[in-house]
């Protein structure tokens, strides 16, 4: 089997990479490095199942041969880099959709998108199942990424019905782990580098608004239930259990072994209060739900930020 994942040198997209090398797949990373970095895929460069293009897959996309999979994770995906990067996103989510599922197609590949629990944007229903349909602020500084996967949801589908192209679509919701950028200007990221160096955490708001955190390992079993099954809808992969902000920055002081001091910071625009998956189609479909806990996934993601800390110093 082969495999082609657009964004593969990301955070997700390469541990995507690692799991389908892993499942004896070949693997081509297509990336154009504008948030992904070499580095995460540097241990798979002299393996001969694994091949990297330096590409912008906007543009059209030439591969010779087979393929059996076609994995869309290329975009950037926290509010700091769609927010330095609004046209990028946007371009990415419909050219890059469009351009990833015309190989497909030509391949007769599956096709298969990352879309993001942003789509449900400032959510009114509590937890998200997959059909709320959101609610979006298409103007706002946010919509660029908000819009820009719901669009690729559509297209996806459009391909699906009209082409009856094999199509899996994945709802992801906070996930952490190893090779996060230390600049990635999400929660933990920031409150774990924060926490090692000494130095207060940057809560927005009163800290009140929810989140809830998978660790990548689970993502990343989500992400291949899906792959091979054959249900077309959207799956949502995150984590039932929900915490406030400040509840977390709470844990993660904890687990730095700091203690916890706050500094809060203007909530940004169309930040959502809510964030929580509603996991039911998952865990009846799949059988798939979240096994690692917060604790053992910081115990897991700590060490990396030392070393990512050590290395800049």
């Amino acid at each position: 089997m082969r495999a082609l994942i657009t964004g593969g040198a990301g955070f997700l997209g390469s541990h995507l990479c690692d799991r389908l090398l892993a499942e004896g797949m070949e693997v081509i990373c297509v990336d154009n490095l504008l948030t992904g970095n070499q580095d995460n895929i540097s241990h798979l460069l002299g393996n001969p199942r694994f091949k990297f293009i330096h590409h912008d897959v906007t543009n059209f996309i030439f591969i010779k041969g087979d393929i059996d999979y076609v994995l869309h994770f290329a975009s950037p995906a926290s509010p700091k880099d769609y927010l330095n990067y609004p046209i990028q996103t946007l371009k990415v989510g419909s050219l890059g959709t469009l351009n990833t599922l015309g190989l497909a197609l030509e391949k007769s590949a599956t096709f298969f998108l990352a879309s993001t629990s942003e789509i449900y944007g400032d959510p009114l229903v509590n937890p998200q199942p997959e059909d709320y349909w959101g609610n979006v602020n298409s103007i706002g500084i946010r919509g660029v990424y908000d819009e820009a996967k719901r669009f690729a949801e559509a297209l996806t589908m459009a391909y699906h019905r009209y082409h009856n192209l094999s199509t899996r679509i994945v709802r992801i919701f906070n996930t952490y782990g190893p090779r996060m950028r230390l600049d990635d200007g999400r929660a933990l990221p920031t409150f774990i580098t924060q926490a090692l160096r000494g130095e207060t955490l940057s809560v927005y708001g009163d800290g009140s608004q929810t989140r809830s955190f998978t660790y990548v390992s689970d993502t990343i079993e989500g992400f291949y239930k899906i792959l091979t099954s054959d249900h077309p809808e959207p799956f949502n992969i995150g984590n039932p259990e929900e915490l406030s902000i400040l509840d977390f920055a709470s844990k993660i002081a904890n687990a730095a072994g700091v203690e916890l001091r706050v500094e809060n910071k203007p909530l940004p625009e169309d930040d959502p209060k809510v964030r929580r998956p509603d996991i039911s189609r998952a865990k009846e479909l799949l059988n798939w739900e979240p096994k690692v806990s917060l604790t053992e996934g910081l115990e897991k993601t700590l060490p990396f930020f030392k070393e990512q800390l050590e290395a800049i110093r």
